[in-house]
């Protein structure tokens, strides 16, 4: 400890000799570090940022595929849309069609059955007709006759009546 006391020792004015020994104790440390720590320092941190690199590059494509697989799903959507749009147009046209025919179809079987009917009516009116005719016409031979009966009591009035209704006969 006395050596340390006796050497006339400034921080302030170093001397050569220590300059050179603490110079060459950091050259010799430094190599030393710089072959044991700073190279897998420095291989570690390169290999954590090629590893960051990669990781980026692979979200990039994450991202990429996710913006493409996003894209195709609207595409789909859309699609998905517009044939659904479709069909429900198609079922719409069918179903007017099928209103439409149903329409008709019952048109022209009302049509049917109202000239049916009418038909039929008529039928049961010239029958009728021809029955009261029948009728009116059986009365008023019935009636002629008892009119006739009664007036034509002697045979001048019948030959007189029959010459009366051969001059209307021949008028008509």
């Amino acid at each position: 400890m006395n050596i340390f006391l006796l050497a006339e020792f400034s921080v302030i004015r170093p001397d050569p000799g220590l300059i050179f020994w603490t110079a060459l104790i950091f050259i010799v440390l430094w190599g030393v570090l710089g072959r044991m720590a700073f190279k897998p320092i420095q291989n570690a941190l390169t290999k954590r940022d090629n590893d960051i690199q990669e990781a980026l590059d692979e979200a990039k494509r994450a991202r990429e595929e996710m913006a493409n697989l996003q894209a195709e799903n609207q595409k789909i959507l859309a699609q998905a849309r517009e044939e659904r749009s479709k069909i429900l147009k198609e079922a719409k046209e069918t179903k007017d069609q099928i209103l439409k025919e149903a329409k008709e179809q019952a048109r022209t079987e009302a049509r049917k059955i109202v000239v049916s009917a009418q038909q039929e009516i008529e039928n049961q009116r010239q029958i009728a007709v021809t029955e009261l005719k029948n009728q009116v016409g059986q009365m008023a031979i019935t009636i002629a006759e008892k009119v006739l009966r009664k007036q034509l009591t002697g045979a001048n009035n019948q030959e007189a009546f029959v010459n009366t209704l051969v001059d209307e006969i021949k008028l008509n």
